[in-house]
Order: C-alpha cells, then sequence, then structure tokens
C-alpha cells in the first residue's frame, strides 16, 4: 500500500480498476509502462510515468518498461488526429538502443535485485504471432462494438480521415502485450497516462477471459492524469519541441533551464510529481517559495534533482556555471561548447569568417540578418543604448563589423534591451 498511497499524495491517480489498494496490500506486484519507440529520444514528457517505475521499485515491487518495438510499428491512435508515420526495422532498432540507455539512469537493473528493472521489446513475441492465431485466439475476444466505444477510437472515427484497420488493431495489440507479461512474467499491473485507460481495460478484460474462473480482478490498472501548466498547455510543449531526455540531443543547459523557468504556480506540483522529494521536504520548499519567491528556490531544487539525473553531476555543474556567467554577462569565461549550449535558447546564424574583412556597419549587419525589421528601428536602438555586444553597451551606429567583436574569434552574442539574444557564429 506504500507505494498506492504515495502516489495519492502526490495527486498522481487519475483513474484505476477497482480493488487495486486491496492488491497491492496481498503481495509484491510487477507493473509496466509502454513507451513508444518512434523517436531516438525519450522527452519531458515522458518523466512521470518512468518516475511512477521509480516508485514502484522503490517499494520492493518489479517494474517493466516495455518498449513498443511491435506496437511502433503500427502506432497507438490514442491523442492522434491522424495516422502516424510508419517506421523502418532498423529504425525501431536504433531508437531501442538509445531509450535503453535514457531508462538505465532512472531505474535499477542490478542483477542482484530481487525486483530489478526490466527492459522488454514488444516485437519479440508480436513478430512469431501469425495472424490466423491472432485472430482466432484474441480477436475473437474483442467485438467492434467494445472497440468503438474507446475514446481513442472513437474520436478517429467521427473524423473525415478516419481510422485505418492498422491503427484500429493497436487496442488488440496492447492487450495481447499484457497477456502476455501476465502468462511470463507475472506482471498483473499495467499503468500510463489517461488516455491510455480503454487500452489497459482491454488487456485486463482479455487477461480475465484468457483464465475464466471467480469474477474478480487477475490484473489492474492505474492512470496518470494529464500534466498541464497553470496555462492550460500541455506540459513540455510550452517552447515547442519537448526537451528530451538524450545528452546528445538536449544540452544540460537547455534543460536546466526548461525546469528553472517553472512559473510559481506550477513547481510545488512538478516537485511531487518528477522527484522522489518526500512531503515534508515539498512542504518545507512551500514555505521558502512564499517568504521569498524571487530566490527561486523551489525551481532551482527541481532542476538539479533531475540534471544530475539526466546529465550525471558534471553536467549539472556546467549547466549552473554557463547559467551564473550568463546572468552576468562573464561570456570570457565560457568555453566553445558552453556558448553553443547556451545558443539553444535563442535564435543564431552562421557568417564565414570573411564577413569581419568586409567593413560592413555593424547595425546594417544585425538588420540583414533579421535582428532588426529596418534600419530606422536598427537606429533608434543604438540611440536608447539598447544594444550590447558580448556584454558591452554599443551606442555608435557607424561602428564596424570587426574581428576583436568575437569571442574567441568566432562568437558574438547580441542583446537588445534585457531579455532578446542572438548569437553570431563564424565559419
Amino acid at each position: 500500500m506504500k507505494f498506492i498511497n504515495e502516489l495519492k499524495w502526490r495527486e498522481l491517480i487519475f483513474d484505476k480498476t477497482p480493488g487495486v489498494e486491496d492488491f497491492f496490500s496481498k503481495e509484491k506486484v510487477t507493473g509496466y509502462v509502454g513507451f513508444d519507440p518512434t523517436s531516438k529520444s525519450l522527452h519531458v514528457g515522458n518523466l512521470l510515468p518512468i518516475m511512477n517505475l521509480v516508485r514502484l521499485q522503490k517499494y520492493g515491487h518489479t517494474p517493466i518498461a516495455l518498449v513498443g518495438g511491435g506496437t511502433g510499428l503500427i502506432g497507438d491512435p490514442s491523442g492522434k488526429s491522424e495516422e502516424r508515420k510508419i517506421l523502418t526495422d532498423v529504425q525501431i532498432e536504433e531508437n531501442l538502443d538509445s531509450i535503453e540507455n535514457q531508462l538505465k539512469k532512472f531505474l535499477d537493473f542490478d542483477n542482484k535485485l530481487s525486483n530489478k528493472a526490466l527492459i522488454l521489446n514488444n516485437a519479440n513475441w508480436l513478430k512469431e504471432i501469425s495472424l490466423i492465431n491472432f485472430l482466432r485466439d484474441t480477436g475473437k475476444h474483442f467485438t467492434v462494438n467494445y472497440m468503438l466505444k474507446k475514446e481513442s477510437v472513437k474520436s478517429r472515427v467521427s473524423r473525415e480521415t478516419g481510422i485505418s484497420f492498422t491503427e484500429f488493431s493497436y487496442m488488440t495489440l496492447q492487450a495481447f502485450d499484457f497477456l502476455h507479461l501476465y502468462e511470463n512474467y507475472n506482471c498483473k499491473l499495467q499503468m500510463g497516462g489517461s488516455d491510455q485507460m480503454g487500452n489497459i481495460l482491454a488487456g485486463v478484460d482479455l487477461i480475465n477471459k484468457k483464465n475464466p474462473g471467480p469474477k474478480t480482478y487477475l490484473a489492474h490498472g492505474i492512470v496518470f492524469p494529464l500534466i498541464t501548466s497553470s496555462s492550460g498547455e500541455k506540459f513540455g510543449k510550452t517552447a515547442g519541441e519537448a526537451p528530451t531526455l538524450d545528452p546528445q540531443k538536449t544540452s544540460a543547459y537547455k534543460l536546466y533551464q526548461f525546469f528553472i523557468n517553472t512559473p510559481d504556480q506550477d513547481v510545488l506540483n512538478y516537485l511531487k510529481y518528477f522527484t522522489d522529494l518526500n512531503l515534508d521536504e515539498i512542504n518545507d520548499i512551500e514555505q521558502e517559495l512564499i517568504n521569498d519567491p524571487k530566490k527561486r528556490s523551489a525551481q532551482r531544487m527541481l532542476a538539479d534533482n533531475l540534471i544530475e539525473i539526466v546529465h550525471g553531476k558534471d553536467g549539472l555543474s556546467e549547466a549552473k556555471k554557463i547559467t551564473e556567467y550568463f546572468f552576468n554577462e562573464n561570456y570570457n569565461d565560457l568555453s566553445e561548447q558552453n556558448i553553443l549550449d547556451l545558443s539553444e535558447s535563442f535564435p543564431s546564424f552562421e557568417e564565414d569568417k570573411s564577413i569581419t574583412e568586409s567593413r560592413i556597419n555593424l547595425g546594417k549587419f544585425l538588420t540583414d540578418n533579421n535582428v532588426f525589421n529596418s534600419m530606422s528601428e536598427m537606429r533608434r536602438m543604438f540611440d536608447q543604448g539598447a544594444i550590447y555586444i558580448n556584454g558591452n553597451r554599443i551606442t555608435d551606429n557607424q561602428t564596424i563589423l570587426s574581428k576583436d567583436l568575437f569571442l574567441q574569434g568566432k562568437f558574438m552574442i547580441t542583446r537588445l534591451g534585457s531579455k532578446k539574444y542572438y548569437l553570431t557564429v563564424l565559419k
């Protein structure tokens, strides 16, 4: 029950099957979450299911991360307005390897543990099933009426584009996954986002139909709420594409900035959702937030926790250094990689290094690269003293673009006013 109680105080149970509390009070549970392998990297939107697998393991239960190498070739229609692009086997395999490395930073796969985490690929069993056998042994347990009632199918059927038979069948494949894990790994729990309840219940029903007996739940499901910000935006989508958990794709600095910029209205919830801090610790942080919100101690705690897991202590240290130096405009103390990481947060453009020999006017150069909308706007900004190059104010609109305006001979950081930044990189 400790696992269930923790999910409750963290407000992470959106819905569940009847009797799940009693189920957890009687046995150690093996539970799984499915992960989509259509990208090489998990993203911040995957943090909630990952952290709930972490919590499952913390209380002595066994977590399974099921990567959908088989179902990923089909695509889940849940939450999708149109059919997704189908990837090749080779692409799926490359993505699986990358995702596995990311999950290992959160879950313990030590063979010495009695409840070591497992990573499984459903392609290993789905590809072995013949269509005839699947229709005979599994398909017969699903009526079309039953499937049409599920929201993920219903919303697509009503659209002009409709839903293909391929995606329509996705529910039966996910249900078969649950059955396979139940029979081969004693897995009796599936967890996922709130949009997965229909698919999870399909699996629970299939397990009961294949194992007739007393009318009790042989398996269970728990779904988490959809995480949205105080402004109503889906978590991770506030700045376009969600930051990834792949250090090669999203730098420690960029991920750090994503969490350090969490609004005060959201940060306490995110500490509940995405960290292992207990209730007393979060209450203490809440008091700090109330007493001195400008310190942003809650946001720092959130960022520190997650960046250390994903990027390690060195990554966290670099992210904090870049943040501090950027805030104080100590650009000369940053390495080339630090500046490139920094530039992920604002627009950048490249120029041939010969541009510094052309004697071009700095203001014209910036206008040509869309830093200003017009020459008149450029002149006005110079007159207002609102232009800074590498932290130094430039007030002369006749300034020439020259080598000494570039850090390390190749980087120029332009600031307009207090918040707009641009990076020029010489090649």
